[in-house]
């Protein structure tokens, strides 16, 4: 199975797919927990420069190469390999993240995103989890984690605000595969809430 977690930065998606993936683990499964820009070492060298530097370093149809091209590399080298072991994959972002982020908030590239994926990628997660806060919320948690993978976060409050549109539209397109998580609790609260839906 592979499940995904989406949500505007913040969000504390990335908490949420570790912690199903310890719960599913501690139930006797093997998961893979995995990341989007990332998890495989070709897709690693894209992240840093998807996610450091100044907002506006790429163009969204270049963001949107380059994140394609990170998944590729990613599906071919961990995601694939894992499922057809008959491992859990649990990645911390995947396509709809490129759907929302450059195809909707970024840019108007919805066709573009769309058409690249059925090209080079052709699966979607089993299920989707989108993690839904406040912008405001998910900013300042971005920001209080300091370091250098601040690029998106660089972009502002406005920017928060169309990606929580986009990604709460895209619950909305997709019911059967995109469960809308209220991400307002504590993480342990949240969790319970994913456990629910899945």
């Amino acid at each position: 199975m592979l499940i995904s977690f989406e949500g505007i930065d913040g969000s504390g998606k990335t908490t949420q797919a570790r912690l199903l993936a310890e719960a599913l683990r501690a139930e006797g499964r093997d998961v893979l927990l995995t990341r989007e820009p990332g998890g495989s070492p070709g897709a690693e060298e894209i992240r840093r420069l998807l996610v450091e530097g100044a907002g506006e370093r790429w163009s969204p149809e270049t963001e949107c190469l380059l994140f394609t091209a990170a998944r590729r590399d990613h599906l071919e080298r961990s995601i694939r390999p894992a499922l057809a072991q008959g491992r859990v994959v649990i990645t911390d972002r995947f396509a709809d993240s490129t759907r929302v982020y450059q195809g909707a908030a970024r840019g108007d590239l919805r066709q573009i995103v769309d058409s690249l994926h059925a090209l080079m990628i052709g699966i979607e997660p089993d299920r989707t989890f989108v993690i839904d806060i406040n912008p405001a919320t998910g900013l300042s948690r971005g920001n209080a984690r300091g370091g250098s993978e601040d690029r998106f976060e660089s972009l502002g409050l406005q920017f928060q605000e169309r990606l929580a549109l986009g990604f709460r539209a895209l619950a909305a397109e997709c019911p059967g595969r995109v469960a809308l998580i209220d991400g307002s609790g504590t993480a342990n609260e949240v969790a319970s809430r994913v456990r629910a839906a899945l």
